[in-house]
């Protein structure tokens, strides 16, 4: 079982990015999913959560970043709008079974990460 996170880089503030994370040797479709993110010295942040048809954001996040999912190509994504420098960090899909939330625990499977920096 792989997550394969990709698509991070360098982006000034106002700018986008979007993030991918292809699986392998397991069908995303029956699985409940997460992307978090994680900044140099602080805990691992959950900023998405799909579970079904239904997809929640954190406060943080809501209103610029969405995500999506493609079952056809068994790969899921993080599109973010309007960076901020806060949004900084290293980004890491997810995804669990049976359970869902902003929780890491709950997940098992998880991606290498990608990093973004937001420049100001």
């Amino acid at each position: 079982v792989q997550l394969q996170a990709s698509g991070g880089g360098v982006v000034q503030t106002g700018g986008s990015l979007r993030l991918s994370c292809v699986a392998t040797g397991l069908s995303l479709d029956a699985y409940e999913l997460g992307w978090f993110r994680q900044a140099p010295g602080k805990e691992r942040e959950g900023i998405s959560t799909m579970s079904k048809d239904l997809t929640y954001y954190a406060d943080s996040v809501k209103g610029r970043f969405t995500v999506s999912k493609d079952n056809g190509n068994n790969a899921m994504y993080l599109e973010m709008n309007n960076l901020k420098p806060e949004d900084t960090a290293t980004y890491y899909c997810a995804a669990a079974w049976g359970g869902w939330g902003f929780d890491p625990k709950t997940y098992s499977y998880w991606g290498q990460g990608t990093h973004v920096t937001v420049s100001s």
